[in-house]
């Protein structure tokens, strides 16, 4: 026999290893199957090849999982935290107060798209949801511009590519707190590395849809007058898809003080100044309640019953997001443990000429693991420790504290692949959901597609064009506390 010639096991065995994550994504896209289910079915599947292809019993097997989920825990405690956050500030006024304030600015049909764009920034900023933070606006806006003779497609874009933005950046966003905890970093350090690239691209999204609305009626509409327009029937069906937001909306008609907007600004501000993260959303909480009770809108006894916000937050997460994060982590873990993306590794390594493009390597990774699983804290949890290993294992730093720059570069990657990324792939549950909320809160121009969603999104294609030829072409070290650490190189390979 030939010694030169190519052992068939050295070509076989890396796409049967691969074989999970193909099942996975065939999961998810072909049979719509919903995330918790398919985790648990994929992970069944890794432990089968791990046991084939590294002769390990089960229990080992499933061993290698569960110590890749120990090291999500403090994460989940986190997430638990952030849910019950984002709660609290719906149900105490907290929402309901930076809505109003946006729409007594005087609101036009030139203005309107804009208007949407901020005001939903700010409130997912404060809630750390993109989902209800749609829901919650998209009647407000859509119907406000159907008044003042806006453009509702471009209404709807803008809400759109507003509610993800503090999904993306929010100190109390579940896939902050995600990307930055498989990464090792503190969430502070990642909001303040991409705090000025995200504020530019929301100025030159703002301005692309200002100017996109300059044909428009420049006549102001009364706020007043938004509630009368919608149909009650519409505001049922809303009460009944997401509760939350309807119990915003109904705040935001019947009027809440300005300054139930100051629980937001705490959690902001604490986080700044460096405190831990639970301190900061405990803060949150707590603040918000209080506040809640003094105007009205809260009653603090009930606040921690089965009926409250808190226990809704924590029971919200544990019912979805918990679990399915569970079976992914420990998905992950085994796959990573036979070195299954070894492939892709060498891959992005051998187009590679220098840091700057293996690190966009790395964020082009994140976007395509995002289109194949159509879920973006999927994507986060999958795609966190390749492109981490990658790095680790071609790049050099000349000291630690380039390394941790570097991870925090890879949780910007994670979190912004995945939050705006998802906005551009019409499969995915951001643009479906979105799609669906606006259709039942707006029909007059009978209904929204998700490729309506993806149409006019320009805050989401500046988001991921801008992250992608800035780190390609290394000018991201032009933007302010965005680019790699200066030691950064490619390893040489010896």
């Amino acid at each position: 026999m030939d010694s030169n010639k190519p052992s068939k096991k050295g070509t076989i065995v890396p796409v049967v290893k691969f074989a999970p994550l193909v099942l996975f994504i065939f999961l998810v896209t072909a049979f719509q199957l919903d995330m918790l289910m398919a985790a648990p079915i994929a992970t069944f599947i890794a432990i089968v090849v791990y046991r084939i292809s590294e002769k390990k019993s089960f229990e080992d097997a499933f061993g290698t999982g569960l110590e890749a989920v120990k090291g999500i825990i403090p994460i989940l405690f986190i997430l638990m935290m952030a849910y019950a956050v984002a709660e609290a500030f719906m149900a105490t006024g907290v929402g309901a107060a930076v809505i109003r304030i946006a729409i007594s600015t005087g609101v036009t049909g030139r203005s309107v798209a804009v208007v949407s764009l901020l005001a939903t920034s700010a409130l997912s900023t404060a809630t750390g949801s993109s989902w209800g933070t749609f829901a919650a606006c998209a009647p407000i806006f859509l119907w406000l511009s159907h008044l003042v003779g806006g453009d509702a497609m471009l209404t709807v874009c803008a809400i759109a590519g507003g509610s993800c933005f503090g999904d993306n950046l929010g100190m109390i966003s579940d896939v902050t707190q995600l990307s930055c905890g498989l990464q090792d970093v503190k969430p502070i350090d990642r909001i303040k590395h991409q705090l000025c690239w995200s504020l530019g691209c929301l100025a030159v999204s703002g301005a692309i849809f200002y100017l996109c609305s300059r044909h428009l009626p420049a006549t102001a509409g009364d706020p007043a007058t938004i509630f009368n327009a919608i149909p009650e029937n519409l505001m049922a069906n809303l009460a009944a898809e997401r509760p939350s937001a309807a119990l915003m909306l109904r705040q935001v008609q019947d009027g809440v003080p300005i300054y139930m907007a100051a629980p937001a600004i705490i959690v902001i501000g604490m986080s700044f100044l460096k405190c831990h993260t639970v301190l900061c959303l405990g803060a949150g909480v707590i603040s918000a309640l209080a506040l809640g009770a003094v105007s009205g809108t809260d009653i603090l006894q009930a606040a921690f019953t089965a009926d409250g916000p808190v226990y809704a937050g924590f029971s919200s997460a544990g019912s979805w997001v918990i679990p399915m994060m569970l079976w992914i982590t420990a998905f992950s873990g085994i796959m990573n443990a036979m070195n299954a993306f070894e492939p892709l590794e060498r891959l992005v390594t051998r187009v590679s000429r220098n840091v700057h493009q293996l690190m966009g390597w790395c964020a082009v990774l994140c976007l395509l693991g995002n289109a194949a699983l159509a879920d973006e804290a999927a994507q986060v949890t999958t795609m966190s420790p390749i492109i981490r290993r990658t790095a680790e294992d071609n790049v050099h730093c000349g000291s630690e504290d380039d390394n941790y720059r570097l991870r925090v570069k890879l949780a910007t990657f994670t979190s912004s692949m995945g939050i705006y990324g998802s906005q551009l792939i019409p499969w995915h549950c951001f643009p479906v959901y979105f799609a669906s909320i606006a259709t039942l809160v707006y029909p007059q121009n009978g209904g929204f597609t998700p490729m309506d969603i993806i149409s006019r999104n320009y805050t989401g294609f500046i988001m991921v064009g801008t992250i992608l030829i800035l780190t390609f072409t290394g000018w991201d070290r032009f933007v302010p506390k965005f680019g790699l650490p200066k030691s950064a190189s490619l390893k040489t390979k010896t």
